[in-house]
């Protein structure tokens, strides 16, 4: 993920990637998550068509279109019935969606630390060692 979000700041999306841990329709809802976050798709625009997603995701258009239900639900697109689907433009659900990326992130990595032995103390003084 963060190999991702490391891709995005260069302004062009990743080929979509899928493991077979997880649903897909998840992983899909996560990539256009961080295309939201990171600007690929500006707040207020326009998606590209489910059909033109899933082609490029190379998925069914309903597991496309689930994904997308999801982030609908969760208010970071809506959908206007005659012109397509947008990004919404409240920047504070953007922001408080990268938040919550962000957090889970540092909570991964904490975990991980943790197994290494090291306490969240040591690790901020590592991460603050570097910088």
């Amino acid at each position: 993920l963060i190999e991702r979000i490391t891709l995005y700041r260069k302004e062009k999306p990743m080929a979509w990637q899928f493991t077979n841990d997880r649903p897909v329709y998840l992983q899909i809802e996560e990539e256009i998550q961080l295309r939201i976050v990171t600007g690929i798709y500006a707040a207020g625009s326009r998606l590209p068509s489910v059909r033109d997603l899933a082609e490029e995701a190379q998925v069914n258009p309903n597991t496309m279109q689930k994904a997308l239900q999801e982030l609908e639900r969760d208010e970071l697109i809506i959908s206007q019935r005659t012109t397509g689907k947008f990004v919404t433009d409240n920047q504070n659900k953007i922001v408080s969606v990268r938040k919550s990326i962000a957090k889970s992130l540092i909570d991964e990595f904490v975990l991980k630390m943790k197994k290494l032995g090291i306490t969240k103390i040591d690790t901020i003084a590592l991460i603050n060692e570097d910088n």
